[in-house]
């Protein structure tokens, strides 16, 4: 565990490190010393010989003081030293994240991303506190045991003796709760995914009346994380109590011998109780090894888990990036092939396509077509698996990432806002904009109506998600934060599909205004939106089967006339009570 476990730290503390280190052994050390010290002490005193005690008093106070200042620096170095790599862990995972590509999201791992985040690095800092004790419980009886050897070799080894047997059965027992520890981690990591998926999908749950009973797959998880959580218990439970069975047993073996010694005039019963004091201490400390050794097992698994995440592949950034100086606005798919992780088909499938610097183009298909892989392809949120995506004739895999993303701004069709105000979102797009900027890009974008009417204006706070706002006012926030951006090549996925009116309308505005001098990529199911687009192509089954303009596509009466057949049927419906 000590190789994975510095490698996800880093370099966070090593000086730290060494110092916590020299401190804990010298505690030890000096705590042994302490205990082997009370020998003679003792059997001065059991023999009635106080004077003498009393200077053996001397070196066992001296060890005590050595000790006690080793205990605190070793205390003080702890916490610097969980606060150091509690920093690391977050810091590495949080940059490795975002270079993970945008698939790997899914609602599993971003459950376990939380617990990982949460849980685990805990777990992980902990292990500063567990290295202490286990250096104690193996310093400490190291030390005893060169005293017993120097006050008599024989109580010294009857002890050794004892340790193969008491280690054998920890291990045995260790073996028989590996198993169940791992079920019950795979079963809780399970329960969390669950648990997140049902509060995201209270909404939905609740307008079908399912408030109540909409938790068939959540119950299943939470009883299996129950019953595998018995299944530990029970698993260890056998472990635990043959270890405490061999430490007893360790120690009758221990004080058979001493008794032995004794009756046979070879050691003064004293000297032999005293012995015997300090056979119960080199044994002690095995029973702390049993009960850290649960506690190793679980950390064991959470630098597992934190070190599979940090050896993800992120997407490969190039060694000698293409400068993007002078780069023309234009895309470019050239063949490209793309599938899911998991999936047999491929969503893209010899796709081609062009999208000429400054223009407008329109991307439609029937829903699953893989329209919005497309435009994640573009801005190398994931890697083609044969062909090219190319930014002004250059692969984007030729480009820095950072570079790419100064390139593309992507408008979602699901617009996500951080919990802080309806400015402190716009920045998003570029911190360092002045005020100026800033409202210039709120007019364009329609936002200084929604401004005007809350209280705070820019300053008011949008909620978790931008809960506090009507999806076409997120709509237009993201808009306003690609404005501010002001890249060359805009990524529209289905900007205007859920907007009222009035949106749609500022929100169509301020799109005229974002595609001037732009090189415009648009998703769109309201084909009315897009009727004006200098091309428009028509993505299905993986490939582009039909371009042109649309009045060229109509009269081409192919796949996008027939979509719009659909269209034009589906907005002159009317709602009616007539049978």
């Amino acid at each position: 565990m000590i190789t994975p476990l510095l490698r996800i730290v880093g370099g966070a503390g090593r000086p730290l490190l060494v110092r916590f280190l020299l401190s804990t052994a010298l505690y030890a050390i000096s705590e042994g010393a302490a205990f082997g010290l009370l020998v003679p002490l003792l059997t001065a005193l059991l023999n009635g010989r106080t004077g003498e005690a009393g200077w053996w008093l001397l070196p066992l106070a001296g060890a005590v003081v050595v000790g006690w200042f080793a205990h605190y620096d070793k205390e003080l170095r702890a916490l610097w030293l969980a606060s150091a790599w509690r920093r690391a862990l977050y810091e590495r995972i949080g940059a490795h994240v975002v270079r993970l590509p945008l698939g790997w999201f899914d609602g599993t791992r971003t459950a376990r991303l939380e617990r990982l985040l949460g849980q685990d690095v805990n777990t992980v800092t902990s292990v500063v506190h567990l290295a202490q004790t286990l250096l104690g419980a193996v310093l400490t009886p190291a030390t005893i045991v060169v005293f017993l050897l120097c006050y008599d070799w024989r109580v010294a080894v009857a002890v050794l003796v004892t340790v193969p047997v008491v280690l054998l059965v920890f291990t045995l027992a260790g073996r028989l709760t590996d198993r169940t520890e791992a079920e019950h981690d795979r079963a809780a990591g399970e329960a969390s995914a669950r648990l997140v998926e049902f509060a995201g999908a209270q909404p939905v749950l609740r307008a079908n009346g399912r408030a109540t009973s909409g938790h068939r797959q959540l119950g299943e998880a939470l009883r299996s994380q129950h019953r595998a959580a018995r299944r530990q218990v029970m698993g260890a439970l056998p472990g635990l109590h043959l270890g405490q069975l061999a430490i007893q047993l360790a120690f009758t073996a221990v004080l058979v011998v001493g008794l032995l010694l004794a009756t046979g005039n070879e050691v003064t019963p004293a000297r032999i109780t005293a012995l015997l004091v300090l056979g119960v201490h080199f044994l002690q400390p095995l029973a702390v090894i049993a009960a850290a050794a649960s506690a190793l097992r679980v950390t064991r698994a959470a630098v597992d888990r934190i070190d599979a995440l940090l050896g993800t592949a992120p997407l490969p950034e190039p060694a000698r990036p293409h400068s993007v100086a002078g780069l023309e606005a234009s895309v470019e798919l050239d063949r490209v092939r793309f599938g899911y992780a998991g999936s047999a088909t491929p969503v893209l499938d010899g796709l081609d396509l062009i999208v000429p610097a400054g223009s407008t183009t329109a991307l439609v298909g029937p829903s699953g077509a893989g329209k919005t892989t497309v435009t994640q392809l573009i801005a190398r949120f994931a890697d083609v698996d044969a062909g090219a995506v190319r930014l002004g004739g250059v692969d984007v895999r030729e480009l820095a990432g950072n570079d790419v993303m100064n390139l593309v701004s992507l408008v979602f069709q699901d617009v996500h806002l951080i919990d802080g105000t309806i400015e402190e979102n716009i920045r998003l797009g570029r911190p360092d904009a002045s005020d100026a900027e800033v409202r210039e890009a709120v007019r364009r974008a329609r936002v200084d109506i929604i401004a005007d009417r809350l209280p705070d204006g820019l300053a008011s706070r949008v909620g978790e998600g931008g809960s506090l706002l009507s999806g076409g006012e997120r709509q237009r926030v993201a808009i306003a934060r690609t404005l501010l951006k002001d890249t060359p090549i805009v990524l529209l996925d289905e900007a205007t599909s859920a907007l009222d009116a009035e949106n749609e309308a500022a929100v169509h505005e301020a799109l005229r205004e974002l595609g001037a001098g732009r090189t415009l990529l648009v998703i769109a199911h309201r084909l009315s939106t897009i009727a004006a687009a200098d091309r428009i192509a028509v993505l299905d089954a993986g490939r582009i089967v039909e371009q042109g303009r649309h009045a060229e596509l109509l009269d081409a009466d192919g796949r996008y006339a027939s979509l719009w057949r659909d269209y034009e049927r589906a907005r002159g419906w009317r709602l009616t009570n007539r049978r």
